[in-house]
Formats: structure tokens, C-alpha cells, sequence
């Protein structure tokens, strides 16, 4: 990564978005080899929808969940097939159906009324319903909301699943528990709780647990894969028992499959002081690299420091403010972070910007899309 920083960058250039290819092909692999052999892994293209991050993906047999028909047709034009393809979403239209039934995606439904909806235009497709089971455990909430539970307005209610009249056609139930969590406890009883409901489908084939695995803001890896693997066998192997058969799982990883393998380089262009804070400008915007805006207390993404191609390790460390080059007052991509001495020229390299980044790019400032370079 830095010597491709070091060859392509010059004093002043555009900020753009870098990613290991390696990275995201092991975070891929370490979802495959989810010991569970009756299983489906798709990415949620929500996370990043770069064609060249799709195709890395899918060279990595890694399908994919998408959430809207753009999405729907980027994927397509990549070269991904219906039965490679989850589509969920609220508040469907009849033309959306039409072009789920067209294509032969496995969709699932997040209301009584589009499920009656779907009845009438695919009387004998099946479909999946996606389930709020918020009434079965205490649900947990974090900055992104509540996806489950009183508070949230996706998924059909435990009482709304009982009262559906013709269940024979329900093929699969989804739960998507929440984001960026890293609690093992928390994910088993969300899947317990949706496990208790499959009793009331007698034609049901799969499970869909979602998504929600966690990043750290760091950017290392706190998700314990190898006990959630543990813990989901034990699961899984009780439900095929009480259950009396085997079920297929699909998992929906979104952000944790590419967040670790991107970065977001921008050049540092002004310095100012402040009181105790010395405040550094950059020639870029959160319009670019937009989380520091949605999530501005949370979004703590690592930066280091490039000069000369060398990165910046001085002991002597300021406390450092890192603001856009716009008017915007909450053009602010780091608070209260320490830095080393710097100077205008110095290349400033944000980690753990693989995901939710690039793919959250608004014109609300008037700054161009930033490339998307991968290695």
C-alpha cells in the first residue's frame, strides 16, 4: 500500500479510496469456512457496490443481498444470476415484484400487505418473510437504531407471522438482528428466538440470520469468528433435532467483509492553530468520505501520517482537529486525535474505509466522486 502511495502520489493530488484485494478475498474465505456446510453467504452491497469489489467477491463464490433495484442491477451487470441474489426491502412496489419474479431472485417480505400483495401477482412462487422477534428477546440498540423490537418498523410481528393464513408458501424467515455487534450471546438468542417460528412453516427450507457482524473502529478485528462458528453449530445442530430436519442458513455480512481492506488518502493543505489544538485542513470532504458525518462520535477511524514515503512515528504527538476544504461547520473528519508534527504537503491515510465510505458519496457539497483504486 505505501509504496503505491509513494509512486502515484505528487505534492497535491486528488483523495481517493485504496483497497487490498487480499483483504477482502480472506474476509470472504473466513465466512466460507463457517463449518456449517448447509450454508449461503451473501454480501450486503449496501456496504460498497464497486463493480471491481463485486467481482472480487464473486470470484470468491461470496453472493450477494441487495436492498433496491439500483443495487439490484449492478450487481446484475457484474454477472450475478437470480439464484445468486437475496433481495429484501420495505415498502415494495407491484414493479418491483415483477422484476424479482422475472429474474428468479429469492426475495423476502417485510409486511402482511405485501405479502398479500405478492399472493395475488405469484400465487405459487414461494417467498421469505423477514421477521421482527423484538417481543421474544430485549432488543439491543445502538447508534444505527433498533432493527428488531417495538421501536423498529421492519418485519412482520410475532402476532402479524401467527395470523398469516396460508403459511405452505413461506420457504424461508429472515431476522436481521442489528449493526456493528460483536456480542456472540446476543446474535444465538436472535437466532434462537427466529428458530422457535419456523414451527409455523411446514414447507420451511432455510434460515436467514442476517447480517450485523462487527467492525471496530480501530480497524482490528474483535468479531471472534471461531466461537461464533462453535456456538452456531451447537445452535443449529438442537434445531434439526427438535425440528427434524436439517435447515440451510444464509448470512449476510456487509461491512466486516470489506472494512479492513480500505483507505481513504487525501493531502494535507492548511495548518492552523487553535487554542490547544492544531488544526489541519485537507483537500478533501466528508461528502467524500461521509461516516465522520453520520456518525461523528463513532466513526474513529485510524489515521497515520505519509511523508517521503515514510509513515510518521514521532514521539512528540498534538492533539489535532482534521477538517475539510469546505465552509460546511461540520466538515470534520477527526476530533481530539493525536498526530505527529505536520506539515502541508504530508498525505494523511484513513483506515478501515472499505465500507459504507465510497458508497455513501453526496454531491450535497459539490465535490467530485473520489476514484476507487485496488491492488
Amino acid at each position: 500500500m505505501l509504496a503505491f502511495i509513494t509512486k502515484n502520489n505528487k505534492e497535491e493530488f486528488e483523495p481517493y479510496y485504496l483497497y487490498d484485494s487480499s483483504e477482502i478475498k480472506q474476509n470472504c474465505r473466513t465466512f466460507q469456512n463457517i463449518s456449517y456446510k448447509n450454508k449461503s453467504i451473501h454480501f450486503a452491497t449496501m456496504a460498497n457496490i464497486n463493480s471491481d469489489f463485486l467481482k472480487i467477491i464473486k470470484e470468491e463464490n461470496t453472493n450477494v443481498f441487495v436492498n433496491s433495484m439500483g443495487h439490484l442491477k449492478q450487481v446484475m451487470d457484474v454477472g450475478y444470476k437470480g439464484h445468486e441474489i437475496i433481495f429484501t426491502s420495505s415498502a415494495m412496489t407491484e414493479k418491483m415484484m415483477k422484476t424479482i419474479k422475472t429474474n428468479g431472485i429469492k426475495t423476502y417480505l417485510d409486511s402482511p400487505m405485501q405479502l398479500r400483495r405478492w399472493s395475488k401477482l405469484n400465487p405459487n412462487i414461494p417467498v421469505g418473510i423477514r421477521c421482527n422477534i423484538g417481543d421474544s428477546i430485549k432488543p439491543y440498540s445502538n447508534h444505527a437504531g433498533s432493527f428488531i423490537g417495538k421501536t423498529s418498523r421492519l418485519g412482520f410481528s410475532i402476532e402479524e407471522i401467527k395470523q398469516i393464513s396460508d403459511k405452505s408458501k413461506i420457504t424461508s424467515i429472515h431476522v436481521y438482528v442489528g449493526t456493528d455487534i460483536t456480542d456472540i450471546t446476543y446474535f444465538m438468542n436472535c437466532y434462537s428466538a427466529l428458530i422457535k417460528i419456523a414451527k409455523y412453516f411446514p414447507n420451511l427450507n432455510s434460515l436467514n440470520f442476517g447480517g450485523g457482524f462487527g467492525v471496530s473502529e480501530n480497524g482490528e478485528k474483535t468479531f471472534d469468528i471461531d466461537e461464533y462458528n462453535s456456538q452456531l453449530n451447537k445452535l443449529l445442530e438442537v434445531a434439526s433435532k427438535n425440528l427434524g430436519r436439517d435447515l440451510s442458513i444464509i448470512l449476510e455480512p456487509g461491512r466486516i467483509i470489506g472494512a479492513n481492506s480500505g483507505y481513504f488518502i487525501c493531502n494535507v493543505s492548511d495548518i492552523k492553530k487553535k487554542d490547544n489544538s492544531i488544526l489541519v485542513g485537507v483537500n478533501a470532504s466528508i461528502a467524500q468520505f461521509p461516516r465522520p458525518l453520520m456518525y461523528p462520535d463513532l466513526a474513529l477511524d485510524p489515521v497515520k501520517v505519509v511523508r517521503d514515503g515514510k509513515v510518521l512515528s514521532g514521539k512528540e504527538q498534538h492533539v489535532s482537529i482534521i477538517y475539510g476544504n469546505s465552509t460546511y461547520s461540520r466538515d470534520i473528519f477527526r476530533k481530539d486525535i493525536y498526530l505527529p508534527e505536520i506539515e502541508t504537503g504530508d498525505i494523511l491515510v484513513f483506515g478501515n474505509a472499505g465500507a459504507y465510505s465510497s458508497s455513501s458519496y453526496s454531491e450535497f457539497l459539490g465535490f467530485d466522486k473520489p476514484e476507487e483504486y485496488f491492488i
